[in-house]
C-alpha cells in the first residue's frame, strides 16, 4: 500500500522564497523579475505550493494580495527559515576573511553625504570588501534588516531595541534656520519657531522624521506654516534662500561650508535635534564586515552612544 507524503513534505528552499517574495512584493510580476523567473513559473509554483499544503495561500482583493490563515503561519515560517539560512550562508562565506565579501547598507535620504567619510575610512581598512549603498525609506530599512537583506542601516529617526534591532547613535546635531544676509535678519542672534513661520518656510520632504517633527512642533503652537518648498538635497535649499524664497530649517553641518557673506544661519530655538543613528538586527551572528563597519563609524564619530 502507497503512502501519501506528508503536507510539506518535497517543500524547498526555492518555492519558500517565491512565496516570500510574491507576498512582500503584492505582485506576481514583480515577484518574478526579482527572482529573473518568468511570471508563469510563480504562479505554478504557488499553485503546486497550495496543492502541497492542501488549502489556499493567497486570495486576491483588489490590487492586494492578502494572506489566508494558512498563508500566514506558512508566510512567518518560511521569512524566519529565509532569514536564518541567509545568516548561515553569511557565516560561512565570511569564515577568517575580509579580502572579499560585500557589506551592504541601507541609508535613507537625507544622510547620505554624512556617511562618506566612515566609507571612505572603511575601504581604506578592507579594500576587498565591496560596499553596496542603497537608498531606503525608514520602514523599508527596517523590514529589510530584519529580514537579512540588508546587514546595517542609517536612519534619522529612534530606533527601539525592543523592536529587535540593536543601535548605536552617531551623531546629534541642533537645527538652524537659514536666512539671507540682509536688513531684519542681522541684529538677529537666534530665531523661534513661530518668527520662522511668518516666512515662506524650505523644508525637507514630508516622509523624513526632522520634517515630521518640525511639523508636529507647529501644530502643538497652534501654527499652520506655508511650505513654499520640499527637497532632500540641502544644496537646493540653500540656493532657495540666496534666491530669497523663503527660510530654511537645515541641521548644522549644512551651515559649515556655506557662504557667510550671502547667508546667515542663526540657532534655531527648539529642543528638536537632526539625529544619524546605525542599527542592525539584534541577536543574531554578524559578519566581519557588518561588524568591521560598526567599529568604523565608532572611530569616525567617537561620541557615539549605543
Amino acid at each position: 500500500m502507497a503512502h501519501s507524503s506528508p503536507p510539506g513534505a518535497h517543500m524547498d528552499i526555492k518555492t519558500l522564497r517565491y512565496f516570500v517574495e510574491v507576498v512582500r512584493r503584492q505582485s506576481y510580476t514583480q515577484a518574478a523579475n526579482a527572482l529573473y523567473v518568468t511570471q508563469p513559473t510563480i504562479s505554478k509554483m504557488l499553485r503546486n505550493l497550495e496543492e502541497e499544503v492542501g488549502s489556499t495561500l493567497l486570495i486576491r482583493d483588489g490590487r492586494k494580495l492578502m494572506l489566508t490563515p494558512s498563508g500566514q503561519v506558512l508566510y512567518e515560517h518560511a521569512a524566519t527559515i529565509l532569514a536564518e539560512l541567509r545568516e548561515l550562508e553569511n557565516a560561512l562565506e565570511d569564515i577568517g576573511q575580509m579580502n572579499t565579501g560585500t557589506l551592504r547598507l541601507g541609508v535613507s535620504p537625507l544622510p547620505g553625504v554624512q556617511i562618506a567619510g566612515p566609507v571612505s575610512l572603511y575601504r581604506q581598512r578592507y579594500p576587498g570588501v565591496t560596499v553596496k549603498i542603497t537608498e531606503h525609506d525608514d520602514a523599508a530599512a527596517r523590514e529589510a534588516v530584519l529580514n537579512g537583506t540588508l546587514d546595517a542601516a542609517l536612519t534619522s529617526s529612534p530606533v527601539e531595541q525592543k523592536q529587535g534591532f540593536a543601535a548605536l547613535t552617531l551623531f546629534s546635531h541642533p537645527l538652524y534656520a537659514l536666512v539671507p544676509r540682509s536688513g531684519r535678519w542681522l541684529d538677529r542672534k537666534s530665531v523661534d519657531i513661530a518668527t520662522a513661520a511668518r516666512y515662506p518656510l524650505l523644508l525637507c520632504s514630508e516622509e523624513t522624521v526632522l520634517s515630521q517633527q518640525l511639523m508636529a512642533d507647529f501644530a502643538r503652537q497652534s501654527i499652520t506654516p506655508e511650505v513654499a518648498v520640499r527637497s532632500n538635497q540641502w544644496d537646493f535649499l540653500v540656493e532657495m534662500v540666496q534666491a530669497g524664497m523663503g527660510v530654511a530649517i537645515v541641521p548644522a553641518p549644512v551651515c559649515e561650508t556655506l557662504n557667510a557673506a550671502a547667508l546667515r544661519w542663526l540657532p534655531l530655538d527648539s529642543p528638536l535635534r537632526w539625529e544619524l543613528v546605525l542599527f542592525w538586527r539584534d541577536g543574531v551572528w554578524l559578519s566581519n564586515s557588518t561588524r568591521a563597519w560598526i567599529a568604523c563609524c565608532q572611530t569616525f564619530w567617537p561620541a557615539s552612544e549605543t
